[in-house]
């Protein structure tokens, strides 16, 4: 197994049995961090080779947990249940626009491009989101899932 492959599993296995040992089910934040985190070591895998490649891949999984966080922090079920139906509803390049009226925060969702792959739907998005005074700017991709629902790739 390559150096590469046995990272990519040790992570995976960390955060497996990191969440798996909760007493109580994964927050919203914990859920986003290891997302992020895998998305990042993903990608941080297509760059470099050797020792650069390694430090990629560790700079990659850092800044996607925190990114990762950073979106389950404020984003609820209220707030994806908006962003799925303007997936649903929205033509590329068309802004819905809510607050949530749990949390106060706002947010502008707008769709950016429609394509197939894998046989799927995919949508790009970018959400801009004002959040206890400061704006943050996420952007996605969504592609419908087996029951037709949207599921963040």
């Amino acid at each position: 197994m390559s150096s590469l492959r046995r990272l990519v599993t040790a992570i995976f296995a960390a955060v497996f049995v990191g969440l798996v040992g909760c007493a109580t089910g994964p927050t919203q934040e914990q859920t986003g961090a290891v997302v992020g985190g895998a998305l990042g070591g993903v990608l941080g895998s297509q760059i470099g080779g050797g020792t650069g490649r390694t430090a990629a891949i560790i700079a990659g999984t850092l800044a996607g947990a925190a990114i990762g966080g950073s979106i389950g922090r404020t984003m609820d079920e209220v707030d994806r249940a908006r962003l799925s139906s303007t997936l649903e509803r929205q033509p590329d390049h068309r802004t819905t626009a809510w607050q949530n009226p749990n949390t106060g925060h706002t947010y502008r969702a707008t769709p950016t491009d429609t394509y197939r792959s894998g046989g799927r739907d995919c949508r790009e998005y970018t959400v801009i989101g004002h959040i206890d005074g400061s704006q943050e700017r996420i952007t996605g991709t969504a592609c419908r899932d087996a029951q037709g629902r949207w599921i963040n790739q």
